[in-house]
């Protein structure tokens, strides 16, 4: 694809450039004079993305900087050339730019693919990497939630927080990071702040097991607030074994003081003495716990066995 210049003369490299869009040999500003050089002779030895903008457009200024982010991340793999309209109009007629951001890619000198507007992140990286043939470009988002996990397991409740938050700029309702700053929250003891936080996820990815399972762990830490202490439950129930209300509410407090196994018990012993005692409550407590700790829990698969061990007696 040949471009034409002013006057009819080939688009040829030379002439004076604007100062450098970002640091990074990556990253440039071009302009009608080096469009030749810096994407169609460039982009036969790596794919180039030319991101057509102006000062006035709003919406350039949101993607602008995410793309330079993608493209620096993927180390070479693909180079960026931004092109200010307003300065390089015939660029813009000849490609019939009608509307900007505009972002086209080009490989052995031909455009061969591109975009419109202001895009998520999460899109311009599987654009920048379906363009690369995802050689350099690194899976940023899966590098943030393995770091989060890791400060999570290892009690850096603030470390995990931050990367988790850097993952929902990165990817706005981003299931895997919603739940996990949530369970930050909720490891905290602020169950308001937790519940709050579930609610930014994104609507495809309320049924994500990683939102199932924080929003059960939510559920039984709320109805933990409303019962007593388990010393005061426990020595109720030895005056009374028969009080299922009694042993219920202990289960609820020996989850929230952390101890989910002496919970698990105690349910199970509801459902062993009167399965259907206030419409199956125990065994359907029993559930929520399930949902909490994950089908692959070994306390889960425990209680499972012996609650059908139970139901089928």
């Amino acid at each position: 694809m040949a471009l034409i210049g002013p006057g009819g003369r080939p688009l040829t490299s030379g002439g004076t450039k604007a100062p450098s869009a970002a640091p990074g040999a990556n990253v440039k500003d071009g302009s009608i004079e080096t469009f030749a050089a810096d994407v169609l002779e460039a982009s036969r030895q790596v794919p180039v993305i030319v991101d057509f903008w102006a000062p006035w457009c709003e919406p350039c200024k949101q993607l602008g900087p995410a793309l330079e982010k993608v493209v620096a991340e993927a180390n070479g793999a693909v180079k960026l050339v931004k092109i200010n309209i307003d300065e390089n109009q015939e660029i813009a007629r000849q490609l019939r730019i009608q509307s900007i951001p505009a972002v086209y890619a080009f490989k052995d000198g031909q455009p061969v693919d591109g975009f419109m507007g202001a895009v998520p992140e999460s899109q311009i990286r599987a654009f920048v990497q379906q363009l690369a043939g995802n050689a350099g470009v690194h899976d940023r988002g899966a590098e943030l939630l393995a770091a989060a996990d890791e400060a999570f397991v290892a009690g850096d409740m603030g470390g995990a927080a931050q990367a988790y938050g850097q993952m929902l700029q990165d990817e706005p309702g981003h299931p895997g990071a919603v739940a996990g700053l949530a369970r930050c929250y909720l490891k905290s003891g602020d169950v308001e702040r937790a519940r709050k936080t579930l609610g930014l996820v994104r609507p495809d990815g309320a049924s994500d097991e990683a939102i199932r399972t924080v929003d059960a762990e939510l559920k039984l830490r709320e109805k933990a607030q409303t019962v007593g202490e388990a010393g005061d439950l426990l020595a109720k129930l030895e005056r009374d074994p028969k009080d299922h209300q009694a042993r219920y509410d202990l289960a609820l407090a020996l989850d929230a003081k952390g101890d989910r196994e002496g919970a698990i018990r105690e349910l199970l012993e509801i459902v062993r003495r009167d399965r259907k005692w206030n419409d199956d409550a125990a065994r359907g407590h029993l559930v929520t716990l399930f949902e909490a700790m994950g089908p692959a829990d070994p306390r889960t698969i425990d209680a499972r066995r012996r609650l059908s061990s139970i139901l089928f007696s």
